[in-house]
C-alpha cells in the first residue's frame, strides 16, 4: 500500500467514526429501573386520586 492510500484510509476511518458519534441514536426508549417505575406509578396514583379532607 502506498503512503497516499494509507493516509486516505485513515482519514476516511476517522471521518466515519466522527459521523457515527453525531448520528441520532436508536428509537429504543431509555431503560427505567423497576424501582423508578414503581415510584412513577405511585406519583401518578397520588396525582390522579386527590384526597379531599373535610
Amino acid at each position: 500500500m502506498n503512503r497516499r492510500k494509507k493516509i486516505n484510509q485513515l482519514l476516511k476511518a476517522h471521518a466515519k467514526k466522527a459521523n457515527a458519534k453525531l448520528a441520532p441514536r436508536s428509537t429504543k426508549p431509555k431503560y427505567i429501573s423497576k424501582a423508578d417505575r414503581l415510584k412513577m406509578a405511585e406519583q401518578a396514583a397520588l396525582e390522579a386520586d386527590p384526597v379531599v379532607e373535610s
